[in-house]
């Protein structure tokens, strides 16, 4: 009898750290293989109910591009807390304040809600500049 093979806990210990320079990128194309890295859908030891993925650095935040008009158009949204505290602002302007957020909710979106979601996402480090301090884990180089 053939049996299907589940990884457990102890067999995942091949976590890699790739590091993605998101220099003329498109936001949409990055943030799918982001969030394919970090949920570890590129394995082929893929489950979907275990955190599999790998951590992932984003450099150059500050320089992807998009298409259309979403520069004017898109509009993401936050509240405060407090009555009336509805706070909104474009992609054009959020690029020059935090442009890090740009990817992070872009891939944030993109992976599962709930715990399992959030520990993925704590894999992710975005950095607007070229630098980042991950220098030790030797990552490797990876062209979207």
């Amino acid at each position: 009898m053939n049996l299907t093979f589940v990884p457990k806990a102890s067999d995942i210990n091949s976590k890699k750290w790739f590091v993605i320079d998101a220099n003329g990128v498109v936001l949409g194309r990055l943030a799918t293989k982001v969030a394919e890295l970090l949920r570890g859908k590129h394995k082929v030891t893929y489950t979907p109910y275990q955190d599999m993925g790998d951590y992932v650095i984003v450099v150059n935040a500050e320089k992807i591009k998009v298409t259309g008009k979403k520069l004017d158009q898109k509009v993401y949204f936050h509240h405060t807390g407090w009555v009336g505290g509805e706070k909104y602002i474009t992609l054009k302007e959020q690029l020059k304040k935090r442009p890090e957020k740009v990817i992070e909710d872009a891939v944030k979106g993109m992976l599962p809600k709930g715990p399992l979601g959030r520990k993925m996402y704590k894999k992710l480090f975005v950095y607007a500049g070229e630098n980042h301090k991950h220098k030790a884990q030797k990552p490797e180089a990876l062209v979207v």
